[in-house]
């Protein structure tokens, strides 16, 4: 049922101009690089098939637990960059291109990198306020552009989530102006304690299907940057419970439904882990991953690295030392379950702080372990078999994980250690509470969640 369901959506719903873009540029064409980074694996080569871009830093919103500096001086990647950036990456085979901000529809040049390259593939993640009807149009007539936009709440908990008034309302009208100039387009949400029951819910998907949206990405939210807002973050058992509502309506509902966090088996990976994706910044700096912000190359020349875009992923022994520590250390994420280890990395190359406040070091200082989407012993497999066969062929850990013991690294191990462990005391945070925020446990999940590592002087006492 769900295949006929979704067969007719695709055929009578959408353009059938755009779907074969889609079809052509994403499907066919985004297979090649996904099987072109494969086969540079077992080389030893890693060129990410699908790069994230943040093109401007500036953002109208003012969102909790943001890690963007939202509000310094702006800063852009201009188009000569972008079509130097997206070129060499075409060489290597690539062609799908996430584009991120700050908002991204503020960069004033944005439609001009976008219609510069016909044959590549963009997703633009996007608040949708900026999306007027002259705009969607100009996005269907490229045909190759999907927005997604973000979508916190109701009225009242996306006005707390954004930081300022009346943003349900003006996003769904930049939802409505896309969705009537026929374009595809996706609805994401950054699950957190305070939409988690509003929208991970039958209800929500019905509607976005009936809105027509053709997709949607339940991320789940990170506490990261400055103002990490830990009481948002979810609880092990409220991720689990996303990883399953997706599984179930993945067999249930038309709608197409992103992940980028488990494979078919539903075994956690990281993306950055098995090298299909990294970050560049808005300054041009290249890093692991939008929340890993530190940084040894750059996408811009100078005078000291003259290297081609693939010379500077390849040949980064940062890159390389970021993914190994990763990869040996979880399947989940090792910036929230070893923020301890990534600085050991962060301090051997002397990698730089890609941020404009200039405090990402001391943020990482202040982050205390806390597990991520690696649960194991509760994987979830896939119930819909395209999606089984899609992720055994196009995204899983590329066997990245082969050989490594994460019984005694990951999160899981190091949250239920106790005070007699040897060498290096473990014990629940202080602040209380499933994830940290709170004075009491709210009982809500079976396993603590957050840890405080003392040093080993500490310990011994």
């Amino acid at each position: 049922m769900y295949t006929l369901k979704m067969a007719k959506r695709m055929l009578l719903e959408t353009n059938k101009r755009l779907l074969w873009k889609l079809f052509w540029n994403m499907g066919v064409k985004g297979t090649r690089s996904v099987l072109k980074h494969r086969s540079r694996m077992k080389k030893g080569v890693f060129f990410p098939p699908f790069l994230y871009v943040s093109i401007i830093n500036s953002c109208n919103l003012r969102c909790q637990g943001c890690w963007v500096d939202v509000a310094s001086k702006q800063q852009t990647i201009d188009v000569a960059a972008m079509n130097k950036l997206i070129n060499e990456a075409k060489a290597a085979g690539n062609v799908f291109f996430g584009i991120v901000g700050g908002e991204p529809f503020m960069h004033p040049e944005l439609f001009e990198i976008l219609e510069g390259h016909p044959d590549c593939y963009f997703q633009v993640f996007t608040n949708g306020q900026f999306i007027t009807e002259e705009k969607a149009k100009r996005l269907f007539k490229m045909g190759n552009v999907t927005p997604l936009i973000s979508v916190e709440g109701n009225e009242i908990i996306s006005d707390q989530r954004r930081g300022r008034s009346d943003v349900y309302s003006k996003t769904l009208a930049g939802i409505e102006n896309c969705l009537k100039a026929n374009v595809m387009t996706g609805v994401c949400t950054s699950l957190a304690q305070s939409n988690i029951d509003h929208l991970l819910t039958e209800k929500w998907m019905d509607r976005l299907i009936e809105m027509g949206v053709l997709y949607t990405w339940f991320h789940v939210y990170r506490p990261m940057g400055p103002d990490a807002t830990p009481e948002l973050c979810l609880t092990p058992e409220q991720q689990r419970r996303a990883r399953q509502f997706v599984v179930d309506m993945r067999a249930k509902k038309p709608i197409i439904i992103v992940d980028a966090y488990y494979d078919g088996d539903g075994k956690a990976l990281c993306p950055a882990a098995n090298g299909i994706s990294h970050h560049i910044n808005p300054w041009g700096d290249i890093e692991p991953c939008p929340i890993v912000q530190f940084s040894k190359e750059s996408i811009h020349s100078s005078a000291d690295d003259e290297r081609s875009l693939f010379d500077k992923f390849t040949k980064s022994e940062y890159l390389a030392d970021f993914r190994k520590l990763a990869q040996e250390t979880t399947r989940g994420c090792i910036v929230l379950e070893r923020p301890e280890l990534l600085q050991q990395v962060v301090e051997k190359h002397s990698a730089k702080d890609s941020t404009a406040r200039g405090t990402a070091m001391q943020e990482l200082k202040n982050m205390v372990p806390r597990t991520s989407q690696y649960h194991p012993g509760h994987e979830i497999p896939e119930k819909n078999l395209y999606y089984r066969f899609a992720k055994k062929f196009l995204f899983n850990d590329f066997g990245v994980y082969n050989g490594n013991d994460h019984t005694k690294t990951a999160a899981p191990y190091i949250v239920k250690e106790t005070s007699g462990a040897p060498a290096a005391t473990l014990q629940l945070a202080d602040a209380g509470g499933c994830c940290g925020g709170g004075s009491e446990p709210t009982g809500c999940c079976n396993e603590p969640d957050v840890v405080t590592l003392k040093p080993a002087a500490e310990a011994s006492e």
